[in-house]
């Protein structure tokens, strides 16, 4: 990473979803952290990105721009395979590359919510309803498809309301037809769970009882909230039900702090590589099942 006039050229490298490249997506952010000028973002070493990837790419460049710094992409560095999936998802447009593919295909579009507007709550609700689980790539009823895409609209709102991440919510995903699988990711710079639940709690807990892991196990219980006098309060209780059943993954970073949810198991950890705001990053099965509420119907998964 070479610092031309102050600035700095940011390799990056091929990125999927296993935990060491969430790793490398941290380290890029505390490289720029680190720096003070410029930054370009090169794509040299890179022949893949999963949407967790550029989900976090995006922010981060939107957050290189809040500070008064240049954050682009050379796009001459981009191999076709990788410009294919960011045309085809927006993410290539919304960075100044004018020459888009039409239509998101078997991508989940590049989404960036940049403040909490009128309006947003509705715009992010339908993006999660007909460009992610509405799209029949799992089987769902629509009832169920409501209460789950309702306790994803939480992560954006706690991302608004208590993260305050000032720069946003950015999201992204796609079908993977060949593993059957659908992945969709979502970040925030914010000041991440850990914060937040320290907050919630300073009165009757101390900062040393609340270490990351607890904060995040709390947040997975049912009816938990750190939004006082707000009407949800189910935490992400019905997400990890539905992604065991469905056998995903559900997978949460935040500050120093990692859940896991996954066969039926859930594992909160501190880990030694940090990260301030929080990556959301969910994994499910595209079965031949069909998945609906216990009073919809006596066959199928029910919840």
């Amino acid at each position: 990473m070479d610092q031309p006039y102050g600035g700095i050229r940011l390799d990056i490298p091929t990125i999927n979803d296993d935990p060491g490249d969430f790793d490398r997506l941290f380290g890029l952010w505390q490289v720029v952290n680190d720096s003070c000028g410029d930054v370009t973002f090169d794509f040299t070493p890179c022949r893949f990105l999963r949407p967790n990837a550029i989900a976090f790419l995006g922010g981060l460049a939107r957050l290189i721009q809040s500070q008064n710094r240049s954050g682009t992409f050379d796009w001459e560095t981009v191999s076709d395979p990788v410009l294919a999936i960011l045309r085809q998802n927006g993410f290539a447009g919304a960075f100044g590359y004018i020459h888009t593919l039409g239509g998101p295909g078997s991508s989940i579009p590049y989404r960036e919510d940049r403040t909490y507007a009128t309006g947003v709550e509705n715009d992010i609700i339908n993006y999660l309803k007909f460009n992610w689980l509405g799209t029949g790539w799992v089987r769902v009823t629509s009832r169920l498809r409501d209460a789950i895409v309702g306790r994803v609209w939480e992560i954006y709102a706690n991302a608004f309301l208590h993260a305050k991440s000032n720069i946003g919510v950015f999201s992204c995903g796609q079908y993977f037809w060949q593993m059957h699988v659908l992945k969709l990711a979502v970040v925030d710079f914010g000041v991440g769970i850990t914060t937040s639940v320290k907050q919630y709690f300073k009165e009757t807990h101390s900062a040393e009882e609340l270490d990351a892991a607890v904060c995040l196990e709390w947040a997975f219980r049912e009816r938990t909230s750190t939004i006082k006098g707000v009407g949800r309060g189910n935490g992400l209780s019905l997400l990890k039900e539905f992604v065991n059943i469905n056998h995903g993954r559900l997978e949460v970073y935040s500050q120093d702090g990692y859940a896991l949810i996954e066969g039926g198991k859930e594992k909160f950890n501190n880990r030694r590589k940090y990260f301030q705001g929080t990556l959301v990053n969910i994994t499910l099965r595209c079965d031949k099942k069909y998945y609906q509420l216990v009073d919809e119907g006596p066959s199928g998964p029910l919840f």
